[in-house]
């Protein structure tokens, strides 16, 4: 009778020796590097003295902080503004409790010996961050002092692995952003590179930002990812509020959520056995319910690998260039009412402006978002398919300086682009403008420079299809309400394949001024084009007057041959705006002018690439080549090259590799 009633509960105990079996390994590797592993610290703000208060105080923190049995904690000690301390750890989001306190421990006393009297610092293991200053940051986005980590060893096929690294490392930033289940903001993804390889990614930020501050933050260390990683097996960038991590293995720990209630895998036995007998053998048992049990599990199993095959399936197509899933272009298209409505009938109080592809008019939908509406010239000559297809491509494009494309109309020959709506119009209405232009001092400025970098290297490297866009001009840089740079107008935009990075075409399309020599000339377009129309951008901005209205001075023909003879003759900083003067960097505006030169040399193979560009914005410790002749440079057999003593840079510093396959890359000094 015994035997009968244990029946159930010896095929429990079978099922869970298999389940445990199969999982024996993962919970092996998950449990074997137990101690925290130090990264890198950073202390500055100046020195506090001994035995002060405020060091008195960080002492506190640190015992509170180490104290905690959390994944996130964030305190503030001191009662005067004088001597106040504030500072928070947060652990890797699969980090057990008990290693989360320890590595806070180990950090916490690490801080004590190395930063004993700075007045704030950040602290990165592998397993968590800790940070403390004498200024409150909580809430806060912070993006330096910044740490690249990279695996030395190289990636093959290299373009192709970096598209689906930003694939897959965006999708993780914002399902992370998003998350809201306890104290976390975190997210892992993995991906197949092939049949026997896998991509591994991490993003996390502190729970303390919003979701938009910390989608924000990592699209920034996404971003560094270039500056850090290019082309790398393995890699990761650290911000104090965010950081991002991708590998080839799978580094992270996976939690495996509990088995679910059992339930009988055999029918309820017969009180007796046929024979009449006792019962059945336990041998007997263990002959039929392994057999059973392992062909259900491997049953699971081929159902879960099947299914997961139709779900990469369908995400290839709906990120490929196929775009005959009409639920994907329908959910983009809006009916000509409703534009017609939202436009008032596109009348002349809600135009914006008018450029050579059509008028654009500022809107509302029903539910009340502002958009702008791009109402096409009918003579585009662009047939329906065509304009479809590029809507859905470009309407896929999400980065924050670029403007978001929110759908489309197509009514006989009305072809109708449908932007969210930017409120401060465009960089030329006030850049260009003796009073408003004031409004832009050398920081605003810069910041537009970099934003506007940023969202080239995207759309040249980052996003799922390689974009030249082929008109970036002042006009087609809006400006939001926080005055950063969102690129529009891709009317002209050509896409190439991710393997190709120039083309050829009959048809000259841009504005004269911006565009690239080879391009007025000969038609043939490429990445370089772009950076050459980057370079005369940077002129404009810097000295705030128009390239193609710029009178002759002192012998040059037009503002960049004019910023080349201040160059050679080492007077770089006469090309600025005279308003930049209660505002400018010195070091930062020659750099800048430095890069605007390098952009608009002649030969586009002498031009860096916007990644490049991005890493010598960002970093004032990249040493740069020495600009060659503008194009269209008039000749006069002059020295071409910069004195010396204009010369600012220094060579990139590299701290110690912190393994055998890593090397990190550090940036201490907040801008």
């Amino acid at each position: 009778m015994v035997k009968h009633v244990s029946m159930a509960s010896l095929k429990l105990v079978l099922l869970l020796f298999i389940l445990s079996f199969f999982n024996l390994n993962t919970c092996k590797a998950q449990e074997q590097n137990t101690d925290p592993v130090y990264l890198y610290h950073n202390c500055s703000g100046g020195n506090t003295t001994a035995n002060s208060a405020y060091q008195l105080n960080v002492g506190t923190l640190f015992s509170s902080l180490s104290s905690k049995s959390i994944e996130f904690s964030n305190d503030t000690v001191g009662t005067s503004s004088s001597d106040r301390v504030y500072g928070l750890f947060m652990c890797r989001g699969d980090v057990p409790t008990a290693l989360c306190q320890q590595c806070v421990l180990n950090a916490t006393r690490r801080l004590r010996s190395e930063c004993s009297l700075a007045k704030q610092a950040v602290i990165w293991y592998d397993e968590c961050t800790v940070r403390y200053s004498n200024r409150s940051f909580f809430s806060t986005v912070a993006v330096r002092p910044r740490l690249g980590l990279l695996n030395t060893a190289n990636i093959s096929n290299q373009e192709s692995f970096m598209k689906l690294l930003f694939s897959t490392i965006n999708t993780t930033a914002d399902e992370a952003a998003n998350f809201s289940v306890g104290l976390k903001k975190y997210a892992t993804k993995q991906a197949n590179i092939s049949g026997f390889q896998s991509l591994y990614c991490l993003a996390q930020c502190t729970p303390d930002l919003s979701p938009q501050d910390c989608r924000s933050c990592l699209s920034g260390v996404i971003g560094d990812l270039p500056w850090c990683c290019q082309g790398k097996q393995g890699g990761r960038v650290l911000y104090p509020s965010c950081n991002v991590r991708y590998e080839l293995y799978p580094f992270y720990r996976q939690v495996t959520p509990a088995p679910p209630p059992s339930s009988p895998l055999l029918p309820p036995p017969a009180s007796a056995n046929s024979q009449g007998g006792g019962g059945i053998s336990t041998g007997t048992i263990v002959a039929i319910v392994v057999p059973i049990t392992v062909a259900v599990l491997l049953f699971i199993v081929g159902i879960c690998f099947l299914s997961r095959r139709a779900r990469k399936k369908e995400g290839s197509l709906k990120e490929g260039k196929n775009v005959d899933d009409i639920t994907t272009v329908e959910s983009l298209q809006f009916s000509f009412g409703t534009i017609s409505a939202a436009t008032n009938n596109f009348s002349a109080e809600n135009k914006l402006g008018e450029g050579g592809f059509g008028e654009v008019f500022k809107g509302a939908l029903p539910t009340g978002q502002e958009i702008a509406v791009k109402r096409l010239s009918k003579s585009s000559g662009q047939g329906g398919e065509e304009f479809k297809n590029e809507v859905v491509v470009v309407a896929k494009l999400q980065h924050r300086n670029l403007v978001r494309l929110l759908g489309f109309c197509l009514q006989g020959e009305e072809k109708i682009l449908v932007y969210e709506y930017v409120p401060n119009k465009s960089l030329d209405y006030t850049l260009f403008d003796p009073e408003k232009q004031r409004e832009l001092d050398w920081k605003r400025r810069y910041k537009i420079i970099e934003g506007t970098a940023r969202g080239i290297q995207y759309l040249h490297e980052d996003s799922r299809l390689r974009i030249i866009h082929r008109d970036l001009k002042a006009s087609n840089i809006l400006l939001d309400s926080d005055l950063s740079p969102k690129i529009s107008d891709f009317g002209m935009a050509r896409i190439v394949g991710v393997d190709q990075t120039q083309g050829n075409t009959d048809r000259i399309v841009g504005t004269y001024g911006y565009m690239a020599p080879e391009y007025a000339m000969h038609g043939e377009f490429s990445v370089k084009s772009d950076v050459y129309s980057f370079g005369v951008l940077l002129m404009e901005i810097i000295s705030g007057k128009k390239n193609s209205s710029f009178y002759q001075t002192d012998g040059a023909e037009d503002l960049l041959s004019y910023a080349w003879l201040l160059w050679k003759d080492g007077t770089p900083l006469e090309l600025m705006d005279p308003i930049l003067r209660e505002s400018y960097n010195q070091n930062e505006i020659i750099r800048t002018i430095h890069i605007g030169l390098l952009c608009v040399q002649e030969d586009p193979e002498d031009r860096p690439t916007m990644a490049t560009i991005v890493l010598m914005l960002d970093s004032s410790t990249v040493t740069l080549p020495t600009p060659k002749r503008p194009a269209f440079f008039i000749h006069s057999g002059t020295d071409t090259y910069m004195p010396k003593g204009q010369q600012f840079d220094q060579s990139i510093t590299k701290s110690l590799p912190v393994s055998i396959n890593e090397v990190s890359i550090s940036e201490m000094d907040p801008r």
